[in-house]
Formats: structure tokens, sequence, C-alpha cells
């Protein structure tokens, strides 16, 4: 079978080979892909940003496809179902923050860049109905990362003001999205006017763009100031945050794109009672729910262009350009 892997060689860090089609043991399925979604993870990988990797390994965290073997043990009404898959493995007991052996399929373990992948049969649920494969794909880690940060963390309520950072990214438009199926006002900001356009037509109030030193002073100005924003840029805009956020009001950060802030405003942050709150995937209990939100709401991902595994590689590229509005997919 072809599967896209990671190498270790600086001249062909990821490349497409040829390698085993796996067979599924005791509590396994087999699955055949129809379609995978890339993640920035993945191209943290490739630009070697990313802990602890080993060569050969499969890359791709997100993918839907048809169950067409079962190991041992298996549901026998399993077989010939579609499917998405939940990238988490080993999450732990404590639903509050993942346990030591936590990973994410596609590092260590094979995942989904190829066209057959054996996981555990806990790990599959049934692709929602009103979802095409492409869309489907697009679903699992991004949806579970947004879903999280929004109502685990964030606590988002209808009625109040959220703003959701960089949008464009596949998670902070799922953060939009679910956001307004809770009937949140949200707020979204970018660098990029078209992006801005885009989120204002799914529903956004209004689009502010970062890199306007006042954007801050327009954003109390016109809002009031925010009970939640959701983030993952890190860096020293968390400062800004800081600044419009409404007394009691809550940072979630699932990312640090932009690196470490130089210094936190922490008396601005303890005289108004700000949280600030990290966040990262979500556990079995999420994922299970955020799949019932998404069927619940008819919410579908936005997806960006669909090319063919052939391509995958050049998808990389257009990632780290991050010119895209939504999730780039390969189907096979």
């Amino acid at each position: 079978m072809k599967a896209l892997i990671y190498t270790g060689i600086k001249e062909n860090v990821v490349d497409i080979v040829e390698k085993p089609k796996p067979a599924p043991k005791e509590g396994q399925v087999l699955i055949k892909m129809s379609a995978s979604a890339l993640n920035h993870r993945d191209e943290w990988m490739r630009v070697g940003k990313y802990p602890n990797m080993e060569p050969n390994v499969t890359l791709g965290s997100d993918g839907c496809g048809i169950i067409e073997a079962l190991g041992p043990g298996v549901d026998k009404n399993l077989e010939g179902r579609n499917v998405i898959i939940n990238p988490n493995n080993g999450w732990g007991p404590d639903l509050r923050a993942q346990s030591v052996d936590y990973n994410i399929l596609g590092m260590p373990l094979d995942g989904t860049f190829a066209e057959f992948i054996v996981v555990n049969q806990d790990r599959v649920h049934f692709k929602p109905e009103h979802l095409n494969d492409e869309e489907a794909a697009a679903l699992p880690l991004g949806g579970l990362t947004a879903y999280r940060a929004c109502f685990t963390h964030g606590v988002i309520k209808e009625g109040q003001n959220v703003l959701i950072t960089g949008i464009g990214g596949g998670v902070a438009l799922f953060a939009l999205q679910f956001c307004l199926a809770q009937g949140a006002r949200v707020y979204v900001s970018s660098s990029n006017e078209k992006k801005l356009k885009i989120a204002i037509n799914m529903g956004a109030k209004a689009g502010f763009n970062y890199t306007d030193p006042d954007w801050p002073k327009s954003a109390i100005n016109s809002t009031g100031g925010f009970d939640v924003i959701i983030d993952s840029a890190g860096g020293n805009a968390i400062n800004n945050y800081i600044k419009v956020s409404k007394p009691g009001g809550i940072i979630v950060f699932y990312g640090s794109t932009t690196g470490l802030c130089e210094g936190v405003d922490l008396f601005r942050m303890f005289w108004s009672q700000v949280r600030l709150q990290g966040s990262t995937m979500g556990n079995d209990q999420e994922f299970a729910a955020m799949v019932k939100f998404v069927e619940t709401y008819n919410i579908k991902p936005v997806v960006d262009s669909v090319r063919p595994f052939a391509d995958i590689i050049s998808s990389f590229d257009e990632m780290k350009q991050g010119t895209q509005m939504g999730k780039l997919v390969v189907k096979f």
C-alpha cells in the first residue's frame, strides 16, 4: 500500500513509499481509507518541531474510511461501516489532563496518510450521515480541540461575547461554528481581510485585523469586551487579550505559534480576575460529545481544497504558507 512517512532525511523529510498492508489483531479493525486531512501538527513534523520522532512512521491524524476487516473479538456489525477515527490514544483516567502515556495517531503510531490503517475498535465512530467522506475526514482532531477549548474550558453560553483569533485555521473555524451554534456573539481576528470577510459571512459579528495596533481599543468600543477568547497564537498578543477581556473573562489557548510571551500583565490580569487556561486535544468523552454536537447542529467542516493522495506533499507546502481557509484534504 502507499503511505506518506517521515523519513528523517533532510533532503526528503516526508515521502510516499510502499509499505505492507497491515492486518488487524485482537480488538482491532482494518480501515480502507477514503480521505485524510492535514493538521499543523503534520507540518511541524516535517520541519522538525515535534518531539520524539521516529523514521518510517506513517503520518496523519485525521481520516475517514470503510472497515474492511476485523480482528478477533471485534463486533461483527462493524464490518463495512463508514467511520471516522478518534486520534487520541492513552488519555488516561483524569479527564482534566492527559496521562504521560498519551499520544496522537500519526506519531509514534502509524497514522492516516495511507491506503489502509489498523486501529483499536474503540477508536472508530460512525461517520455523521450529513457529511461526505472529505468533510468527515476533516473533523476529528480539529473538532475535538475546538470542542474542549470552547465548552470544557471556555464554558461558552448563549449570548456571550466570544473572540476567536487567527480565523482561517481548522480549529478556529470549528470554534466559530460551535460558538454560533451555541448562540454566542462571535467575533474574529486575522491579518487577512479576505478571511475576516468570509468569517463574517459565516455569521461572525465583526472582525479585527490584529496588525492594527489600535484593534484592542476598537474591540472594546464595539463589544464592551469578551467573556471568552479562544486563541492559538500565544506570544505577546496575550496581553492584548487580557486588555479586551471582561472582568472574570477566560482566555483559552490551544497553541503558541508565535512563541513565548515576554511578560504577562499580571496586574491587569489579577485585578480583572481573568483566567488564562491551556488546552489541547480532548478525552474520549469529549470526542463522543463533539460528534453528537456536530450531528445535532448539522455542522459541516470548512474544507479549503481536496486533492489526490499522490499530491499530498504540495498540501504541506500550502499549509506552511498559511493562505488556506479551512482544512486541506486528500482522497484515495
